[in-house]
């Protein structure tokens, strides 16, 4: 079982600022590619650091080719950075840099993040409690139904809850009209340059999206060419924005099984709903849950579990002395708990100077103190 975890690995190198002309820059320099702005990024920090970087540090230190340093080093792309800075103002578009406070967290946790979208609508919404939702452009009534269900199950036990799917045909906008539907926030991200929309007949469910505190989303500036090869790449930041992929039905070679692929690569949690075996819609799915690569799900419930999202309120507490009873070292344990989200004991253990026994020890202690309660895949919550 597969949980959705802090977004942690990155934030800690990164120095967080607003986004700058380097950063569009960056994603503009030819032969550079997504993974080489990533790799340049956790070496030098920011895109205005990478550009102060001679053409031989660029070669030695980050070990790129001559060509691909001597465009970063003569700022080949400032100039097309400055007129997609420009259309951008023009259309109502805001790039965002993964440098940026505003960057979704969970989305610059992957490996091949990428490091400017542009975003139409709330920023604010893409940090929610994100679930992505995928599936056939194909959908029969019975998956319309199920996309319905859960999504309204979630609405109504996730507080904070945000929608994620690629604005397509079939599961995607019936889950963002869901979602619109039962007072959620949904994002789209779509595999074409902002403002405009793919598929076009999908402009009016954008524009309702937008003005009910979501967001449109792409990864691609306005000099894009289109040709049909920017789906998949999309299924990835579907995949990284979600803490969970739910995929509601799928053929056997549907598209939405590549989000599945990247969300169980980025290490979260992959959920399919069953369907007959005689279906064809649910030939992929099916096959996701035999294999073992998709936790059943048939609820929010459902969903909510597999996610270890412990939603209930928290119970009044009779034992007022229960904190002062830990002692200071299981108290600073406790301390490590900064949020409500659960931390793994990999996580715990990562951030403390002792042993793994010791550490199995002391939060034995908390859990005896009510102070934590342990989840499903060794992971651990702060209760108090």
């Amino acid at each position: 079982m597969q949980f959705c975890r802090l977004a942690r690995r990155r934030t800690t190198c990164l120095n967080f600022r607003r986004m700058e002309i380097e950063d569009i820059a960056l994603t503009m320099t030819p032969a550079l590619g997504v993974r080489g702005v990533v790799h340049l990024l956790n070496l030098f920090g920011n895109a205005r650091a990478v550009f102060a970087a001679s053409e031989q540090e660029l070669v030695r230190r980050a070990e790129l080719r001559p060509d691909v340093a001597r465009n970063i080093a003569s700022r080949k792309g400032m100039r097309q950075a400055e007129r997609e800075l420009e259309y951008c103002r023009r259309n109502g578009v805001l790039p965002v840099a993964s440098t940026d406070e505003a960057y979704p967290a969970l989305l610059r946790e992957i490996d091949d993040y990428p490091h400017v979208i542009y975003v139409r609508g709330s920023v604010e919404a893409l940090s929610l409690r994100a679930i992505s939702f995928v599936g056939t452009r194909r959908m029969t009534p019975y998956g319309e139904r199920m996309c319905m269900q859960l999504v309204e199950g979630l609405a109504r036990l996730v507080p904070g809850l945000c929608i994620v799917s690629g604005l397509a045909f079939g599961i995607d906008s019936a889950a963002h009209r869901a979602a619109l539907a039962h007072g959620v926030a949904t994002v789209a991200v779509v595999a074409n340059a902002l403002p405009d929309v793919t598929p076009a007949q999908h402009a009016p469910l954008a524009r309702d999206i937008v003005e009910h505190g979501g967001a449109i989303v792409s990864e691609l500036p306005s000099c894009t060419k289109q040709n049909g090869s920017y789906y998949i790449p999309r299924n990835r930041i579907i995949a990284g924005l979600g803490c969970g992929t739910v995929i509601v039905e799928s053929h056997a070679g549907g598209g939405a099984l590549s989000t599945v692929r990247f969300a169980d690569g980025y290490n979260r949690s992959v959920m399919a709903v069953p369907g007959r075996a005689t279906d064809s819609a649910s030939v992929g799915t099916n096959m996701l849950i035999r294999n073992r690569k998709a936790q059943l799900v048939l609820s929010a419930e459902d969903v909510v579990g597999e996610l270890a999202w412990d939603l209930d309120p928290a119970l009044p507490c009779d034992d007022t002395n229960a904190v002062s009873d830990i002692s200071p070292d299981d108290a600073r344990i406790l301390d490590l708990f900064a949020t409500p989200e659960p931390l793994s004991f990999e996580e715990l253990l990562s951030r403390v100077s002792i042993t793994a026994g010791e550490l199995t020890s002391r939060l034995i202690v908390l859990e005896l103190a009510g102070a934590v309660c342990q989840l499903p895949g060794k992971r651990y919550r702060k209760t108090i």
